[in-house]
């Protein structure tokens, strides 16, 4: 995987672009680069990632439903990700949101999912907070 097209579709390598903030979170720079590495963390089903880089107010508490989260992204085929815009959310803000559309395949075909999210910086690095 290191040396394989990275899944957020940066055009880098894994290793060289999620690669680094699923090594270490502080590392991401922006609030896009969050959400990209996230999304490489779903198409990996790397619930460790997603829930280290989910705001601790508002990440799934239960173990269960970690679990559960987990599952579903083994259980779809990640096709691919589109980022619409991002506001705000440079390695100088505190918060930003970012609009994107997420590919995946399942029993019923090609879906999407169209979300804009809030991220915000929490113990000095960038974290996922909600969908607006």
């Amino acid at each position: 995987m290191e040396n394989n097209a990275c899944p957020c579709g940066s055009k880098k390598t894994y290793k060289e672009c999620c690669g680094i903030a699923h090594n270490d979170i502080r590392q991401v720079k922006t609030a896009e680069q969050l959400m990209r590495s996230r999304y490489s963390a779903f198409t990996l089903a790397n619930g460790e990632y997603l829930n280290l880089s989910h705001h601790s107010k508002t990440r799934p508490q239960g173990r269960r439903e970690r679990r559960d989260l987990v599952k579903w992204a083994k259980s779809v085929k990640w096709d691919h990700l589109e980022v619409l815009q991002a506001i705000k959310g440079s390695e100088d803000d505190v918060e930003g949101v970012v609009e994107f559309k997420a590919y995946f395949r399942d029993s019923g075909g090609l879906q999407v999912i169209h979300e804009k999210s809030t991220f915000i910086k929490e113990n000095g690095h960038w974290v996922y907070d909600t969908a607006l």
